[in-house]
């Protein structure tokens, strides 16, 4: 599966949270911070799948170092994968 996040429309860390909760129908549950992004994307988002964050440069740009923290969980997820040597994987693009 192929989730895309249209990054001129992320203008909060809560619009993140928001925008991949309802592309990956996470539920009422989901914390909209950190540390449930990795929980849910590390055991319970079903793969394979990539997140494709466009105008990513523009996101950067409003969220401030927010953007970086959330990078740093998505590499974080896509080696924690890659390091299991599962065929079907979490993948993300910034674009």
């Amino acid at each position: 599966m192929e989730v895309v996040l249209d990054g001129r429309t992320l203008r909060s860390e809560e619009d993140f949270h928001q925008a991949l909760c309802e592309a990956l129908e996470m539920g009422p549950y989901y914390g909209h911070n950190l540390d449930a992004l990795w929980d849910r994307l590390s055991t319970d988002i079903e793969r394979p799948v990539t997140l494709v964050w466009t105008h990513s440069a523009e996101s950067r740009k409003l969220l401030g170092p927010v953007f970086d923290q959330i990078v740093d969980v998505l590499k974080a997820v896509q080696q924690q994968d890659a390091g299991r040597d599962w065929q079907d994987r979490f993948d993300y693009r910034l674009e």
